[in-house]
């Protein structure tokens, strides 16, 4: 059984949590051997020093205030603080509930159990955010397996939405700059369907913390197979409409757009600096939990003074598909 596939009786928090923890969680502790530091890197900084910028640095670490002063670009150097805080922005509007197979909404809910425990069971705090057509619930962030198992629980007990109206993500992402004043290592669930208007908030939260894109999506949304005549129906509006997708054209057409909004989100996440794990629902956590530390133990490899393999190279984004 795929972790994202929750059994009838599997009702409680603390049964799925401890599903989570034989099926996920053991078999992360054998394949990475306990170093999680690849997986969690580069948050709960403390400023040390500042030095002159070299080629392969972060530019993010760019001290501008002193670049302008002596005209030549300086950096900031941290100690890393062991005593992590993570943080969850969760979306949960209803476009994360569609899904062909398994919601978006239950891959949602495994991938921030697990990182949550992983989290927790090593001293750490995390906390949350949960946005529905407005950020209506701040769990404040705290350690221990309670508490992850608190956050699984307010996200079990969460009721369908039922609004009608467009996400605004831009609401979720300032309302988490206000919340959150320690740099934290922040990690923003979403299937980032929204209105217009997120893309300079996420940067700017990006300038003070560590930020991974979450991007949730289900293979349909990428490309529609032929099955006729369907009724198609706009999570986020309601509004419904019939379409032939025997028509060709039509596949070929919503494919395009598909792929266009693809490269604007990679486009976004690019501008912004930030790490993009693709998240699909028919994906193994396992895996994609695996590639993702492998891009991140990459990166740091790269801003330590090493090279990026080609592939890699230009994108900070990391495709679970």
């Amino acid at each position: 059984m795929s972790p994202f596939q929750q059994p009838a009786h599997a009702s409680s928090a603390e049964h799925i949590l401890r599903r989570l923890e034989w099926t996920v969680i053991r078999r992360l502790d054998g394949l990475l051997h306990g170093d999680y530091h690849t997986l969690f890197r580069g948050f709960g900084l403390d400023l040390a020093d500042l030095r002159e910028y070299q080629y392969y640095d972060d530019v993010r670490y760019i001290d501008w205030n002193v670049t302008a002063r002596l005209m030549t670009p300086y950096v900031r150097v941290y100690n890393e603080d062991r005593e992590v805080t993570a943080w969850f922005l969760l979306d949960f509007s209803p476009s994360v509930d569609f899904g062909s197979n398994v919601k978006k909404r239950s891959v949602s809910t495994d991938l921030v159990t697990v990182l949550a425990r992983l989290l927790t069971r090593h001293g750490n705090r995390v906390g949350a955010l949960f946005y529905g057509d407005r950020v209506d619930m701040v769990i404040p962030a705290r350690s221990g397996r309670r508490h992850a198992l608190h956050i699984l629980h307010r996200m079990l007990s969460r009721p369908e939405p039922t609004r009608s109206s467009a996400t605004n993500l831009r609401d979720l992402l300032q309302t988490a700059f206000r919340v959150m004043q320690r740099r934290s290592l922040v990690f923003v669930v979403s299937d980032f369907i929204s209105t217009p208007g997120w893309a300079e908030p996420l940067a700017h939260l990006a300038r003070r913390h560590e930020i991974v894109a979450v991007r949730l999506y289900d293979p349909l949304e990428m490309e529609l197979p032929d099955l006729g005549l369907i009724m198609m129906r706009d999570a986020e509006t309601g509004e419904q409409l019939f379409v032939d997708t025997h028509e060709r054209t039509f596949r070929k057409r919503f494919a395009a757009l598909a792929e266009r909004r693809e490269q604007e989100l990679r486009s976004v996440f690019s501008h912004a600096g930030v790490d993009a794990l693709e998240l699909s629902t028919g994906d193994d956590l396992v895996d994609a939990i695996l590639r993702f530390a492998d891009l991140r133990k990459r990166r740091s490899q790269l801003a330590a003074g090493g090279s990026l393999p080609q592939h890699l190279r230009g994108s900070h984004d990391v495709s679970m598909a």
